[in-house]
């Protein structure tokens, strides 16, 4: 792939009151964009407005990762939530976000659903259009239309893309991929990935070739601009560094989407 260039994107502030969870000082190093977690699956005012304070020192883009309202099982259990009420929490979590994001002389960028919520929307209908309402509800706009991120032939992005919003989708280095192209789910063995070496090659490869291996070993094509990095396993901020600087080597540039 010619002239390839790709965003890289963290969870981050995903703690809550004495417990931390993401190195956020070190992740902000290394990304060029922060899903900061708005207080429904993790995250509380404190965490939120630093890690938006260390995200405008560095020029890091901000985003608001937005949940189920669900801490005890930190957003990636299962709910039903009635659509509209839906919208007003996603509008809530963006809002909240946004008084931190200013408040650090930037602002909101770009929403990203989280965990259990990224999941629904891939393939539910209602929950994407609510999810939608809810941004475009937040009048985090202001300055244009908000981006979405998320995954590539997902409702939500049909939606968004409907209603005039920007979306950017995005891969996972480090999560299994079904032949359809999403996520193998969490619960299923192997879903996650946890030796480097073979993330930093799928990140590449990704990247670089818009490939990755899918269950059973044959490579599906894979459409994305921005690369997460999940910021809640060990050693997360070493194996960014890892990854950008192989995406380096293969020529690849790093850079924030438009």
């Amino acid at each position: 792939m010619a002239d390839a260039v790709i965003d890289l994107n963290a969870d981050l502030g995903e703690g809550f009151g004495r417990w931390t969870l993401t190195d956020d000082e070190a992740l902000l190093s290394v990304v060029t964009s922060a899903n900061v977690a708005c207080g429904f699956h993790a995250g509380d005012p404190s965490t939120m407005r630093r890690v938006c304070a260390l995200a405008a020192e560095r020029g890091v883009r901000i985003g608001a990762q937005v949940s189920y309202r669900d801490l005890a099982g930190f957003g990636r259990r299962a709910m039903d939530v009635p659509p509209d009420e839906l919208a007003d929490e996603i509008a809530y979590q963006i809002g909240a976000l946004q008084v931190f994001a200013r408040d650090a002389g930037s602002r909101v960028s770009y929403v990203k659903p989280h965990g259990a919520l990224y999941n629904r929307v891939v393939a539910d209908a209602d929950q994407a259009e609510a999810v939608v309402t809810g941004i475009l509800r937040s009048g985090a706009a202001g300055d244009g239309p908000l981006p979405v991120l998320g995954l590539p032939g997902s409702r939500l992005l049909t939606v968004a893309e409907g209603v005039g919003l920007p979306v950017v989708t995005e891969a996972f280095a480090d999560r299994a991929y079904t032949w359809a192209g999403t996520l193998v789910p969490r619960r299923e063995p192997d879903a996650v990935i946890h030796d480097p070496e073979k993330v930093i090659t799928r990140a590449v490869g990704i990247a670089r070739d818009g490939t990755v291996e899918a269950v059973g070993g044959e490579p599906i094509a894979v459409e994305a601009r921005s690369l997460c990095v999940h910021g809640d396993t060990p050693g997360a901020a070493q194996l960014a560094w890892r990854i950008r600087g192989a995406l380096a080597s293969a020529g690849v540039r790093v850079e924030a989407f438009a």
